[in-house]
């Protein structure tokens, strides 16, 4: 990722604030490659208010509040030739052959949640203060948020129209009084984050089924009438190959059987993809 300047555009200078544009582009990096099986190139620039620049082609805003300090929001617009094009190169890498317009636009709306979760823990890291993304929904930043940047992604050699990263004033003055990090001998003069969330606690104790999956095959019904004590199933894996793990039905990892005081278990080799989990998906 690389960032330039642009006459005339404000991006406060404040190292906390481009230090989160910066955490913002990595997120987006990594999300959408993922994903789409692609490594994207992005760059940005500080850019002014978009104003009327963007009033040509309509696009998609992302409010994203921050458990950071009051008021504490982050914004993503994307023109809707952005979304429809991302977000159809990924499903297509998660062997799709035709995309609906909905499941498209869903899809990029996934990619920016995944990225700016990202970046609220690069953010966490850096302000040593926890920084959590909080629900967010489909709103466009208010006339009072002045500091906006451009990001430009090339993705399977095609650039994308210009997103677009808004950060409100709250957390701009919150990141420039904590950018000087955790290592820092004075406190960031931050308020102390909210305590976790009770619904968040009640759905850490829900149970999931758990499930490790060998193998499959399609046998037709006569030969599964035809099925006896002793008879033999050939499945479609190797016995090389990792064993699937699945939550309630849906594929999260893969790894090796072992054996652990006589019972069988699991060693997670490997996290499964964006892509692999949308292909296991009933």
């Amino acid at each position: 990722m690389t960032q330039e300047s642009a006459p005339h555009a404000r991006l406060s200078g404040s190292d906390g604030a481009r230090r989160l544009v910066d955490a913002w582009a990595e997120g987006l990096s990594q999300s959408i490659e993922s994903m789409a099986d692609s490594k994207p190139e992005i760059r940005w620039e500080p850019a002014a208010h978009p104003g009327a620049d963007k009033a040509a082609e309509e696009e998609l805003w992302w409010e994203q509040p921050l458990q950071f300090v009051p008021g504490a929001t982050v914004w993503v617009g994307t023109p809707r030739s952005a979304w429809e094009f991302a977000g159809g190169v990924t499903l297509k890498a998660a062997g799709l052959d035709t995309v609906e317009l909905p499941e498209a636009r869903n899809t990029w709306l996934e990619i920016v949640s995944q990225s700016l979760s990202a970046m609220a823990r690069s953010a966490s890291d850096h302000f040593g203060v926890s920084v959590v993304c909080e629900g967010g929904q489909e709103r466009a930043p208010g006339p009072e948020v002045r500091d906006y940047a451009s990001f430009f992604v090339t993705l399977s050699g095609t650039q994308m129209a210009a997103l677009t990263l808004a950060l409100s004033p709250a957390l701009v003055e919150a990141a420039s009084r904590s950018q000087a990090g955790p290592e820092s001998t004075e406190p960031a003069a931050v308020q102390a984050p909210e305590p976790r969330s009770r619904t968040m606690d009640l759905l850490l104790d829900i149970e999931l089924p758990v499930s490790i999956s060998f193998g499959r095959i399609h046998l037709p019904m006569k030969d599964v009438l035809k099925l006896t004590t002793g008879s033999i199933v050939e499945l479609d894996r190797d016995v090389s190959e990792p064993v699937d793990v699945l939550v309630n039905r849906c594929l999260i990892a893969r790894g090796e059987v072992v054996v652990v005081e006589g019972n069988y278990g699991v060693r997670i080799q490997q996290i499964a993809s964006r892509q692999d989990r949308l292909r296991s998906i009933p």
